[in-house]
């Protein structure tokens, strides 16, 4: 499965893990780079809204506990789990980032292999 992701989140990622340090690059950049480059890239206009890609809020399940996660997908700056604002840069980030609602991906987390379903995708329309 290929992620879909609008050109201005492609650039604002790619800027991310340019500007990152050498030594501060971490597992998860490394596989956040690869899974940018393989995206499908769309005009920002044209991107379905049940996509998940930054500033999204969505729900997703894991398929063999059932457990529910809701987040809002974020740059790392505005990272905070207490408030439910999840960073790209984080496994599930990564895991996340130009899927949609009613897929199912398998991705190593820190919990080992998960099998998640993304059960709902809202994200904020933007305004010039």
């Amino acid at each position: 499965m290929k992620p879909i992701l609008t050109k201005s989140d492609y650039n604002t990622i790619k800027d991310l893990i340019v500007n990152t340090p050498s030594h501060l690059i971490t597992k998860e950049i490394s596989l956040l780079a690869r899974e940018i480059e393989k995206a499908k890239l769309v005009p920002d206009a044209k991107i379905e809204s049940h996509i998940i890609r930054l500033n999204s809020h969505f729900e997703v399940q894991d398929v063999a506990s059932g457990q529910l996660l809701k987040f809002q997908l974020t740059l790392p700056k505005f990272g905070n789990i207490a408030e439910k604002r999840l960073s790209i840069l984080s496994p599930l980030g990564v895991a996340m980032i130009g899927f949609q609602e009613g897929m199912e991906i398998e991705w190593a987390l820190p919990g080992g292999l998960k099998k998640l379903k993304i059960l709902r995708v809202d994200t904020p329309v933007l305004t010039e």
